[in-house]
């Protein structure tokens, strides 16, 4: 492959230099890469494509009322992020994840953030994602979210910048596992010539996270990772992470919350206690007690369970409450308030339309904006002002009139590219990553994450129910640099 035709035109590549030099770490990569022919990249494709499929790495996408399973999509050529850079990224996210549960934790006990009005009450009394049945609750260690997922971009100067944070139920992280084992198979050669931080240990720090909480003090408490079922766009991930942490993967009605106020799973021999809940399942649809009362997803009682301390829920309830594009615009507040620290990664610039000023330029502005709903995920209900019609412009503008509370908006961010195979071409597109962070009474961050990529050319959505793929991605240890 030749990278001759290979166009940057003026954006941040991860790879190449706007000459088409190799970046730091990336010369061994692209070497070896021009070395082979298309033949032999093709042969690598479809060698990775028959592994996704024999080892059965599938997504759900939604379409038109069906549930259509497909195959993940990946692609061959990984991105390099170099350790030196890696590091002060890991400090950020520790950082950022520190301060956002200290703020969790503070609204729903003393909201020391709210009386110093550092963050408007009207904030949190419009959130939709507040659990008032959560007030006064303490978790341990303090922590309320201890699965983060953490939107990272670059922009076209080299800047990296958090686009968002995701603490309801964060996802992708499976993918994220499995892209490492199909990039094995495709490229061994090259794990031979680099020194690529594993990231094999995640299933391990995430089951010793999920036992940290545990009411009782077991070596192996019992884990169970608690799923809507088969239907759900994510059950892969359910499943794979409850086979890989040696844990059971159940649904609602397998549990029970017994006179004692404790959680029991149903077995073949009888009930059996358990102590850590993994929940991939949203607050809403836990406890039809609380909650929503015509769920058959939840377990009657478990909020119960869990406020009297007999059983651990991660992330706990009440955590969407940051999971709010509107509340993401002051986590560098929070940072400041909290930790007495400046961001280590900034956040997009961001206008809140519940602010008449900021209200008035998104709406002024809004064909050279991205205009987000605060609560939506998957790229849903998004508008990226520059390719937008006139019409999507006007319905839009409407949208945030009617309810400006719902609606954030960050300029349009050249997000930076990565070579990418296109029919029989290798082309530059566009990518963003989402690293994972774990808290209990230790933080943990993977070593890089999963970089998601937008396969149609020119397109900045990279998830993958918007037609987007993924890239494994390499962090470089400096020994061979």
């Amino acid at each position: 492959m030749n990278f001759k035709n290979y166009k940057i035109h003026g954006l941040y590549d991860e790879l190449l230099t706007p000459r088409l030099q190799a970046r730091s770490s990336a010369g061994r990569l692209l070497k070896y890469l021009k070395s082979l022919s298309n033949e032999e990249i093709n042969k690598r494709k479809q060698a990775a494509d028959l592994a996704i499929k024999t080892m059965g790495i599938t997504f759900t996408v939604y379409s038109e009322g069906e549930n259509i399973d497909r195959e993940w999509p990946y692609d061959i050529i990984p991105r390099i992020i170099p350790s030196r850079e890696w590091r002060r990224i890991e400090k950020g996210l520790q950082q950022r994840m520190l301060a956002i549960n200290h703020f969790i934790d503070d609204i729903y006990n003393e909201q020391k953030i709210i009386k110093d009005k550092i963050i408007p009450r009207e904030l949190l009394k419009s959130s939709k994602n507040y659990r008032k049945e959560c007030r006064g609750m303490k978790p341990v260690f303090g922590a309320w979210a201890h699965i983060c997922g953490s939107d990272l971009i670059r922009d076209k100067d080299g800047t990296m910048y958090v686009l968002e944070d995701n603490l309801r139920v964060p996802s992708g992280v499976s993918y994220m596992l499995e892209n490492r084992k199909v990039t094995k198979r495709v490229f061994p050669e090259l794990f031979e010539d680099y020194n690529i931080v594993p990231l094999s240990d995640y299933p391990t720090n995430l089951f010793d996270t999920l036992s940290s909480i545990s009411p009782r003090p077991l070596d192996y408490p019992e884990v169970v990772v608690l799923t809507p079922g088969i239907f759900n766009s994510a059950y892969f991930e359910h499943s794979f992470l409850a086979q890989q942490m040696g844990a059971e993967l159940v649904e609602g009605s397998d549990l029970v919350v017994a006179d004692d106020d404790c959680v029991y799973m149903k077995t073949i021999e009888g009930l059996s206690r358990v102590d850590v809940i993994y929940r991939r399942i949203d607050d809403l649809f836990l406890d039809p007690e609380v909650f929503n009362k015509d769920s058959a997803l939840g377990v009657p009682g478990l909020m119960r369970a869990w406020k009297k301390g007999n059983v651990a829920l991660a992330n706990a309830p009440g955590a969407g409450v940051a999971d709010d594009k509107v509340v993401y615009t002051y986590v560098p507040d929070m940072i400041k308030y909290y930790l007495d620290q400046d961001p280590i990664i900034p956040n997009v610039p961001s206008y809140s339309c519940d602010n008449e000023k900021e209200l008035k330029h998104v709406l002024a502005n809004i064909g050279n904006l991205v205009v987000k709903p605060a609560n939506e995920s998957g790229g849903y209900g998004m508008l990226v002002g520059p390719h937008s019609t006139k019409k999507e412009q006007k319905d839009m503008a409407a949208l945030v009139k009617a309810n400006p509370r719902n609606y954030i908006a960050q300029p349009v961010i050249s997000l930076s590219t990565v070579p990418t195979l296109c029919d029989n071409a290798i082309e530059p597109r566009h990518v963003d990553l989402r690293p994972f962070t774990l808290q209990s009474d230790n933080t943990y961050v993977t070593a890089g994450g999963l970089t998601r990529v937008a396969l149609v050319k020119g397109s900045l959505v990279v998830n993958s129910s918007q037609g987007g793929g993924s890239k494994d991605t390499w962090v470089i240890s400096p020994d061979k640099d």
